[in-house]
């Protein structure tokens, strides 16, 4: 693949689990990376990033932006002719869903892509987005064409009420469309990952998915886990996978970035393999009635309506576009598991049984 390192390009969220290795890779290819972030000047956010580049051919810039401030993305984008835009909150336990996940994402996707229509060297935006902007909940695979998720798909179960965070990204991507439609200086190029797992760039990354290992690690789950359908995949493929939308020429549209069609019992039982001996992973599914019974006093998030259409109901979905438009290959979802566990375990998130 040709990449042109004669421009910079710009990384939204770049101190982020993915937007991390997003931007190693860029560095690596020689590129210069113009990171917006919230605090440039926060050495225990940006060093890792810094230090990144002091072993690259590569450089980095930091610049201070942020989603809801109209604008602060103009200066980071000058001169650029890729922008990656990464930055959307990943967070299930919110106390107000439009505020803390709907409006970032949608009135930050509109900000940057309004800061885009106004720099006339960007050339494509490549958006992460997620699965969630397809399917809400497991049991909607069963009304997807042979049961299987792909790119014609969008999620339509999801509101502010039940699984606001997928409404968030549904939203933000539709935001997105949207406002790229409306011009032809530049085109879109998205990315839809399913559950992201794998290392992270730094010993402390954080996500959402970080806290779910760690309920694995840490007994919180020792009884069971849910068997809820999920899709997983390597979050060095979904960098890759941002890497190749942006400079392969002929990209175009959504792609499902997927590795496995999984849930949260198989994850369990792949960790148990590796570490069982030393740590309290759950290895056998939490009966569906239990559930029914006790989540919704146990996690807010458990909601009836959630364990009905998600649990026992298997997730399927279509890579075929990401291998053969974006040439994406998968790794093996355990040994993304075990690096990710041991990176947790150097960083002091659990302890031995």
């Amino acid at each position: 693949m040709d990449i042109d390192t004669s421009s910079p390009v710009m990384v939204t969220g770049a101190t982020g689990y993915v937007a991390g290795w997003i931007v190693k890779a860029l560095l690596d290819a020689g590129l210069t990376v113009h990171a917006a972030v919230r605090d440039p000047d926060s050495a225990a956010k940006v060093q890792h990033l810094a230090d990144m580049a002091a072993d690259a051919p590569g450089s980095i810039r930091f610049f201070k932006a942020d989603l809801l401030d109209e604008g602060s993305y103009g200066a980071a984008m000058n001169g650029c002719s890729i922008v990656f835009h990464t930055a959307s909150p990943f967070v299930i336990d919110v106390a107000d869903p439009q505020r803390d996940l709907v409006d970032p994402a949608v009135k930050g996707t509109a900000n940057v892509l309004n800061s885009v229509n106004g720099t006339q060297s960007v050339k494509r935006v490549v958006l992460t987005s997620s699965c969630a902007a397809i399917y809400g909940d497991a049991a909607d695979c069963a009304h997807a064409p042979g049961g299987i998720l792909t790119e014609a798909v969008w999620n339509t179960s999801s509101s502010l009420t039940h699984q606001p965070y997928s409404f968030s990204k549904a939203e933000a991507e539709k935001a997105a469309w949207e406002i790229a439609a409306a011009q032809s200086r530049w085109d879109l190029v998205v990315i839809n990952p399913s559950l992201i797992i794998g290392p992270g760039t730094r010993p402390d990354a954080t996500s959402e998915v970080f806290r779910t290992i760690r309920q694995m690690g840490d007994g919180t789950l020792k009884s069971g886990a849910p068997r809820v359908g999920i899709g997983v995949v390597d979050v060095r493929e979904v960098a890759q996978a941002h890497i190749n939308a942006a400079f392969t020429p002929e990209a175009e549209g959504r792609h499902i970035l997927n590795g496995t069609n999984t849930d949260f019992v198989e994850i369990g039982q792949a960790l148990a393999e590796t570490f069982g001996k030393d740590y309290p992973l759950p290895t056998k599914a939490l009966p569906k009635p239990v559930l029914w019974l006790i989540g919704p006093f146990v996690n807010k998030s458990l909601t009836r309506r959630f364990i009905a259409r998600n649990v026992n109901h298997p997730w399927k979905a279509d890579n075929a576009k990401s291998r053969q438009a974006l040439g994406v290959s998968y790794r093996p979802m355990k040994d993304s598991l075990t690096e990710m566990f041991q990176q947790m375990i150097e960083a002091g998130a659990f302890k031995k049984a």
